[in-house]
């Protein structure tokens, strides 16, 4: 048996690479660019994906026209996201970085972070962080789409324990609400073959009005909170928490 370190752990991503990113997600994502009102942009918007993973998005980002550079700190995400983005003839610069130390100042029109990649951090402080660096990635005028599973989402999906499985592998995955909903534990366990592979993640949950409030104070304003990316209000048929926000000054 084998154990992972979580999401600053490279063996993580790559154990887990193919449960996290199927190619059906992919596919997903592609088709929300084509569709979703929150992910239309001007042609030609310079766009940054922080914690682009695989490039999950990146791709079809650079296939609408957009001048697309995705910031990771894993190595082997990165090497995905190269590969797939070489694979699709699309042009996007990926750069590996610290979410919280990435530093552009002014350099994007549009700044996203997607796919639940927010609130990981041990120290709430590096969270509040991470949005104080994508304000200071925008220009003035600029606009952040952050998604994630919102807390109210997750008490009703909290479940016991989920089975899935991709060809022959079969993973199993039992969720933990830590400290009064604050956070929340994710134990996974990967059966291939004789080999198991053990993982755990624990990172912060957010209602609305919370991240809401943690946008407004790294600097945010017009906040928008939706409960899918085709726009839906934030309601009890929510799917996800995808909040825009604008950098005005």
């Amino acid at each position: 048996m084998t154990r992972t370190g979580g999401f600053q752990d490279d063996d993580f991503w790559t154990e887990f690479h193919d449960f996290l990113f199927s190619e059906q997600r992919h596919t997903q994502a592609a088709e929300l660019l084509d569709t979703s009102p929150l992910l239309s942009f001007p042609p030609g918007s310079r766009v940054l994906d922080l914690c682009c993973g695989p490039g999950v998005f990146t791709v079809p980002l650079a296939r609408h026209g957009h001048d697309v550079t995705g910031v990771d700190l894993s190595p082997a995400m990165l090497d995905r996201a190269r590969k797939r983005s070489a694979d699709a003839g699309a042009a996007v610069t990926y750069v590996q970085a610290d979410a919280r130390e990435y530093e552009a100042p002014g350099r994007f029109d549009v700044v996203l972070n997607l796919f639940t990649s927010f609130g990981y951090f041990e120290d709430p402080a590096d969270n509040a962080r991470v949005l104080r660096t994508l304000h200071t990635c925008l220009t003035p005028g600029g606009t952040l789409v952050l998604d994630l599973a919102g807390k109210e989402l997750l008490a009703r999906r909290v479940t016991p324990p989920k089975v899935v499985r991709c060809g022959d592998d079969l993973m199993v995955q039992t969720d933990t609400v830590l400290d009064d909903w604050a956070r929340l534990r994710s134990d996974w366990v990967l059966v291939r073959g004789e080999r198991v592979t053990r993982a755990t993640l624990v990172w912060f949950v957010y209602s609305a009005v919370e991240l809401r409030a943690m946008v407004e104070e790294a600097g945010f304003g017009r906040v928008e909170v939706f409960g899918g990316f085709d726009g839906r209000p934030y309601d009890e048929d929510a799917e996800r928490l995808v909040l825009r926000a604008v950098r005005e000054e």
